[in-house]
């Protein structure tokens, strides 16, 4: 467990990083615009493109390295113990939830990304978490309708819809 605490805050540590770095690049179509420029507010515009991953990514790494200090302090109960990272139990759900993660990616490309996030809420709650029917339709339909306002309405970030995009259409119109 020791030895997985560390190496995770230093894998995500280095993941914060190169991902402050990618967000602080000028935009393709403006390569005169200095590097870093679009992390702060753009007078007039609001948030740079690159703001809000810079700062997450710069909120993970701190993070990371609050993680690595309290390791080497060792406060955690993970940095005390010599046990097995994962057991045989772990490994198995590991790959059952691992695997379900790249089930969902696969659907995006024909479903879209509302259409495999039900899908993929009903898997893991139903299958995996034995809660009932109706807890189960009402996140993941509540999830996906916030999911959809959130992303393509309130930031205009168009998600993938695969071939369920004619049902989009109405929205599209009515709020756009």
């Amino acid at each position: 467990m020791r030895v997985a605490e560390i190496v995770t805050a230093i894998f995500l540590g280095v993941l914060s990083i190169y991902l402050m770095w990618k967000s602080g690049e000028p935009p393709s179509w403006n390569p005169d615009v200095p590097r870093f420029a679009n992390i702060g507010f753009i007078e007039g515009e609001g948030p740079g493109s690159g703001f809000w991953p810079f700062w997450l990514s710069a909120i993970m790494l701190l993070t990371c390295i609050w993680t690595a200090v309290n390791w080497y302090r060792r406060l955690t109960p993970a940095s005390q113990s010599s046990e097995q990272f994962l057991d045989g139990y772990g490994k198995r759900m590991m790959l059952v939830v691992g695997g379900a993660l790249f089930g969902f990616l696969a659907l995006i490309h024909f479903v879209g990304f509302y259409g495999a996030i039900p899908v993929f809420m009903i898997y893991y709650m139903r299958y995996l978490g034995s809660h009932g029917w109706f807890l189960t339709f009402t996140v993941s339909v509540t999830l996906t309708v916030i999911c959809f306002f959130f992303f393509d309405i309130a930031m205009r970030i168009v998600l993938p819809k695969g071939y369920l995009e004619p049902l989009f259409i109405p929205l599209y119109n009515m709020f756009l």
